[in-house]
């Protein structure tokens, strides 16, 4: 995995870079590609970033996947969107099915996150991103709808320790020795929702420390794959959604997802039955060799700065990572009024 920041402004609509590396001819098209996906998340990002504060979590995603469905409909893509496309009232939808892309390029398959856990109504929430993946067409996992996804998300390091279907204890001590290090010095992140009270328990009973995430959890999956930050593994329960996404962006980053479909009472569709207790891997979510990964932070979060608002400008903090050439960028951009 090669990293790189680059810092970029937009002025009159376009994206242009004002320095930074050059594109090459062995980045190709996914790295193009991956910089009109940028865009999109900028723009979402900054829809529900002016509502971040107001209390009205539903206005704000409205911004987000209108924003969405206005700049994704042009990149040189034939998307189809998998997952991701919220219907409004009075908004366009990005439903599953539907058609992205401006009808030339490659044929892909699209997921989408406009403001994942953007906003709540009592409260501004962290962790906040807005995120699109896109792999080859018949790559990506359709998550069955309104069945929770288990997860266990690690680095490449310890991709061959652990396994979703052991005791918490048990995986936290085999990061430990791996890190080299005592379990009191392993960092675990888990959503912070009620039904996580055990899981919290369990891991502070093993020794190691948490890391309560408080928005989404696709940011916390990234952080813990990313050999800069202090997560070791991110544990828990959440959408089947955010697992493919998270499954994306591992795959550029070489990191390891362990899934388990957890459906919370009987359930006759065959995709459920055929999935449950089978531990779904990150290339079972998310296959193939052409794999890209773009977030815009919201508010902050352990990967990104949240949007930026100031009289002049507008700044918002991405990441764009590729598979193919495997490289993560930094994206730090400034919105600015033409004239």
């Amino acid at each position: 995995m090669r990293s790189q920041q680059w810092d970029m402004r937009e002025r009159s609509g376009r994206l242009r870079p004002e320095s930074g590396p050059a594109l090459s001819d062995s980045e190709g098209l996914d790295h193009t590609l991956a910089l009109e996906l940028v865009r999109v998340t900028e723009a979402a990002a900054i829809a529900a970033g002016r509502w971040v504060g107001h209390g009205d979590d539903a206005a704000g995603k409205a911004a987000a996947a209108a924003a969405v469905h206005e700049h994704i409909l042009p990149v040189p893509m034939r998307g189809v969107v998998v997952f991701g496309g919220q219907r409004t009232d009075g908004r366009p939808a990005l439903s599953k099915g539907a058609d992205v892309g401006g009808g030339t390029g490659p044929a892909c398959d699209v997921g989408l996150s406009a403001g994942e856990a953007a906003l709540s109504p009592a409260r501004d929430v962290a962790h906040a991103i807005t995120a699109v993946a896109v792999a080859e067409r018949g790559a990506m996992y359709d998550p069955p709808p309104a069945v929770p996804m288990q997860k266990l998300v690690v680095g490449a390091d310890y991709a061959d320790v652990v396994d979703i279907r052991l005791p918490v204890a048990e995986n936290l001590r085999a990061i430990a020795a791996v890190k080299g290090c005592g379990t009191s010095d392993v960092t675990a992140a888990v959503l912070n929702r009620p039904r996580h009270r055990d899981l919290v328990r369990d891991i502070r009973e093993a020794g190691a420390r948490v890391h309560l995430v408080e928005g989404g959890e696709v940011a916390g999956a990234v952080a813990a794959a990313h050999p800069e930050r202090s997560i070791d593994v991110l544990l828990g329960t959440g959408g089947g959604e955010e697992g493919v996404l998270a499954a994306a962006a591992l795959s550029c980053m070489g990191g390891s997802l362990q899934a388990l479909l957890r459906p919370e009472g009987p359930d006759r569709r065959e995709q459920v039955r055929r999935d449950t207790g089978r531990v779904l891997r990150t290339d079972d979510l998310v296959r193939g060799e052409r794999i890209l990964f773009c977030a815009t932070g919201v508010t902050g979060n352990e990967l990104l700065r949240g949007v930026g608002h100031y009289p002049d400008r507008t700044t918002t903090e991405s990441t764009v990572m590729c598979s193919t050439p495997g490289i993560v960028r930094s994206v730090r951009s400034e919105h600015r009024t033409a004239g």
